[in-house]
């Protein structure tokens, strides 16, 4: 069976094409700055060799179909026939409160997903805009949506609800709905497999640290808390985004400043965190300014690793304690120092770090002592995989 799964963004598009007897990945690549003159297909031959293709691609059908016209190219292609697609998967960011599960996509699933377009206005239009599509290319090939937000809503009442009127809950569906859950789904399985430890009984802290990041707590293979909110804004500071802050900072900013909410939202989301503090988002520079003891990259760091582990000590008290802390994500999996940052002084909850095993980049490890009595792992993370399987298993059971 071969499935192809999507990530469409506003403006860029993912995808990965997978033999699903095997699990191989039969092609994959991206579409960045769709829209602009300069936009272009980066396509991962099966070699390892990478391809640009430089074309103007004005928007989502455009790109789907330049995908499709590439997965099927003489000489670059993998597929005789578009015909051999099997079904597609899409990545959702928001299903709300009506998805705790993936879907196959119907005319109300996709009015449903119109209706969260207001809790994710970035992020859950361009994901229709995939599914329409994929709906006008290849009209016969059935599509399921997989939810960003599903993991996330076994949390209870007390995890989930702000203390604000519950009006405003009941009214607009102010709450916490956590997301990343593909990924915080797919590594806490993961890890009881690797482990070889029965997922019944354990209590996972599942750690998905990249540019966006946030936090699971995972008992007994349910979530049953997690960093992010009403938006991914809410937890961890991540590369632009601030995470947790005082409402109040929030207000007072933007009386000082005379800000719009659309002006601040803009300053919260795409002005703060790591670029914020140090300038520039990206961890490798930061990490490099630390090591040349910039005090700002200090600074910015130590807040970065702090917040980290907060949430990890928190995340132990809400279980009743903690057997495994996981790191995934593209600074979980390949950083070293924040890895090493975010334990250190977690000793009191049994966490103690190997130095050496700490240095493994991008596979499944355990980097903790043998003595330790909480396994600390890196579990590099597979979503498009998760949304390919949870595809065909809702093909299988139609």
């Amino acid at each position: 069976m071969k499935i192809l799964v999507l990530n469409c963004g506003s403006s860029s598009i993912k995808y990965k094409l997978f033999e699903m007897t095997s699990k191989e990945v039969l092609a994959q690549g991206g579409i960045e700055k769709l829209g602009q003159e300069d936009s272009f297909l980066k396509v991962t031959l099966p070699n390892g060799e990478k391809k640009i293709l430089n074309k103007y691609i004005p928007e989502h059908t455009a790109g789907i179909k330049f995908i499709f016209e590439t997965i099927t190219d003489n000489e670059i292609g993998v597929l005789k026939d578009l015909h051999e697609i099997n079904a597609v998967g899409h990545r959702v960011v928001h299903g709300g409160t009506k998805f705790n599960k993936s879907v196959l996509i119907n005319d109300d699933v996709i009015e449903t997903i119109k209706e969260c377009s207001e809790l994710s206005p970035l992020h859950n239009p361009a994901n229709l805009k995939g599914i329409d599509a994929v709906k006008s290319l290849l009209p016969e090939v059935p599509q399921i949506a997989v939810f960003d937000t599903a993991f996330h809503q076994t949390m209870p009442e007390h995890a989930y609800l702000y203390p604000i009127p519950n009006e405003y809950y009941e009214k607009y569906g102010i709450r916490r709905y956590g997301f990343h859950g593909t990924s915080h789904r797919y590594v806490s399985k993961r890890v009881c497999e690797f482990l070889n430890i029965p997922v019944e009984g354990s209590k996972i802290i599942t750690c998905h640290v990249g540019n966006g990041g946030s936090i699971a707590a995972v008992k007994d293979g349910v979530c049953i808390d997690t960093t992010m909110g009403l938006t991914p804004l809410e937890g961890l500071m991540m590369g632009t985004r601030c995470g947790d802050i005082d409402a109040g900072a929030v207000l007072y900013m933007m009386k000082k400043e005379n800000l719009t909410p659309d002006q601040m939202s803009d300053i919260l989301n795409k002005k703060s965190g790591v670029l914020g503090m140090f300038g520039h988002s990206d961890m490798r520079e930061l990490e490099a300014a630390s090591a040349n003891n910039d005090p700002v990259a200090k600074r910015t760091e130590d807040v970065y690793f702090y917040r980290i582990k907060k949430y990890i000590g928190a995340y132990a008290a809400a279980m009743g304690g903690v057997d495994v802390v996981l790191f995934t994500g593209g600074v979980g999996e390949n950083q070293a120092t924040a890895r090493a940052g975010a334990c250190k002084g977690l000793e009191f909850l049994g966490i103690k770090l190997d130095p050496e095993r700490n240095k493994v980049r991008s596979k499944e490890a355990i980097i903790s002592t043998d003595d330790s009595k909480v396994k600390v792992v890196v579990i590099p993370t597979d979503e498009e995989l998760m949304i390919a399987s949870d595809t065909m298993d809702i093909l299988n059971n139609k």
